[in-house]
Formats: structure tokens, C-alpha cells, sequence
């Protein structure tokens, strides 16, 4: 069976830009064209949005941020399964003396209760590979 692939924030803010990383990613993932379809958390599409209004993205970039939400898949946060992997990694990340943060936990909580593998830029879910989830890192260029 093909992977799924759940995309964190930070992939969406690249791919919407479409700057150095966002190309990289676009080749070595063809967002659009995978089956299964990629995912992204609910929690992300709140960030994108968030940060669309704080970097003024103007109609090219927002266009690209709708077709992007569009064609991906959300994972909602609201199914117990998801709840209780967020309890379960805040309680582990906590023991490990991580602070990971809440938008963060809910975006791995989606991706080990859809056993996605979680596609990022940064170092923030480390701590819960392998054992809970499985990422691919981005080179942020």
C-alpha cells in the first residue's frame, strides 16, 4: 500500500511561496499528483491562515494557499484516536524534558493516528521518531 503523507505548516508555507524549498519538495513529492492524497492537520490550515494575514500575501499567493487546501486532505483533531495520541505524546515529550508546542502535538497526534508519514523543515518531532511517528525533513534552503 502507498504512504500517506501528512504535510506539517511550514511545507505548506513553502509550497504556497514556491521559493528554493517549496520547488525541492514539489519535485521529490509531487504534491498533487500522489494517491493516496496528502494530508495536512486542521491545526495547520488555522497556522497558514494566520500567517497569510501576517505576511500580507496578496491574490498569486492565496490563490495557491486555497488550490493547495483544496486539493490535500485535512485531518480533523475532534476523533478520540487523535486525542488520545496527543495525550499520549505530550505525556512522553514532557518525560523526555521537550516543550513541544501545542500546534505541533496536534499535527502528530493527526499523523500517528493516520500513520502518516509526517513531511516537515524543522527538528521539532525528532524526539518521537521512531517510535511514534515516522518524518521526512525538508533541507531548508
Amino acid at each position: 500500500m502507498p504512504e500517506l503523507y501528512l504535510f506539517d505548516t511550514n511545507i505548506l508555507v513553502h509550497l504556497v511561496r514556491n521559493d528554493a524549498t517549496g520547488q525541492q519538495f514539489r519535485a521529490k513529492y509531487k504534491p498533487f499528483s500522489l494517491d493516496p492524497k496528502p494530508r495536512f492537520c486542521v491545526v495547520s490550515e488555522g497556522e497558514i491562515r494566520s500567517l497569510a494575514l501576517q505576511f500580507l500575501w496578496g491574490g498569486p499567493k492565496l490563490n495557491q494557499m486555497e488550490f493547495a487546501l483544496a486539493h490535500l486532505g485535512r485531518l480533523t483533531i475532534e476523533k478520540l484516536e487523535v486525542m488520545n495520541a496527543y495525550a499520549m505524546l505530550d505525556a512522553y515529550s514532557k518525560t523526555q524534558g521537550i516543550a513541544l508546542g501545542k500546534n505541533d502535538l496536534w499535527i502528530a497526534a493527526a499523523a500517528f493516528s493516520a500513520d502518516a508519514r509526517l513531511v516537515t523543515t524543522d527538528n521539532d518531532f525528532d524526539h518521537l521518531t521512531p517510535d511514534f511517528i515516522r518524518v521526512d525533513k525538508i533541507e531548508y534552503e
